[in-house]
């Protein structure tokens, strides 16, 4: 509950949030576009980039880039696949990774509380160290209620990170808690906070991010 409510509060509170150092308690601003591609009423191509600034949003420390395929098999379950550039700063230089990827993904409803569970396997293609395997879990709840003629919904969120390569473990958790909300023609937007925790060298530092989200739809 202490967790929640302190979430909750950064929200609310970021613009005022104290920025940290780099590696423990970083501030960092994160961007997100998505452009989806519909097929048929079960299939659909999804284009997405994200950007993120890390050092108290002072540096640009990541791109990637996604093509994705989509397929409803039901109202219950969605499965897909895709492939991902990415390009991370480290050592003040960008490192590349190629990512292909499956994944399926859980709906349900429960007491008008949407649920889903997004469970993706990713191979992990870099040039500078061995690769590796990563499985990543994504359980989602939007709550029940929507505000103004926007549908202003609020949504908590939580992933789980797992290294499968020669050490098998936990080693990210990505705690969201965030607002939906429609904008005009088939736009779709997000705002959120996130805590992240990253392992590192037996340790588990934290960033405070800044989170927006674009989607639109044709």
């Amino acid at each position: 509950m202490k967790r929640t409510i302190f979430v909750i509060a950064g929200l609310l509170l970021m613009l005022a949030a104290k920025a940290y150092a780099y590696d423990d308690g970083d501030f960092q601003i994160w961007n997100t576009d998505v452009e989806e591609f519909k097929i048929n009423k079960n299939s659909k191509v999804a284009l997405e980039e994200e950007f993120r600034w890390a050092d108290n949003a002072s540096e640009f420390s990541y791109q990637h880039y996604d093509i994705g395929y989509f397929y409803n098999l039901n109202k219950y379950l969605n499965v897909g696949g895709g492939y991902r550039q990415v390009y991370e700063l480290k050592k003040s230089k960008f490192k590349e990774e190629n990512e292909p990827y499956v994944t399926a993904t859980l709906f349900w409803d429960f007491k008008n509380f949407k649920f889903d569970d997004r469970s993706r396997m990713e191979y992990r293609h870099f040039d500078y160290q061995s690769d590796s395997w990563r499985y990543r879990n994504k359980l989602t709840v939007k709550m029940p209620w929507k505000f103004t003629r926007f549908e202003i919904q609020p949504y908590l969120s939580d992933e789980i990170l797992i290294g499968l390569g020669k050490i098998k473990e936990l080693n990210q958790n990505r705690f969201y808690t965030g607002l939906s909300f429609n904008l005009p023609k088939n736009i779709k937007a997000e705002i959120y906070y996130m805590l992240l925790s990253t392992k590192s060298s037996g340790k588990w530092p934290e960033a405070n991010v800044f989170g927006t989200k674009i989607k639109i739809a044709f």
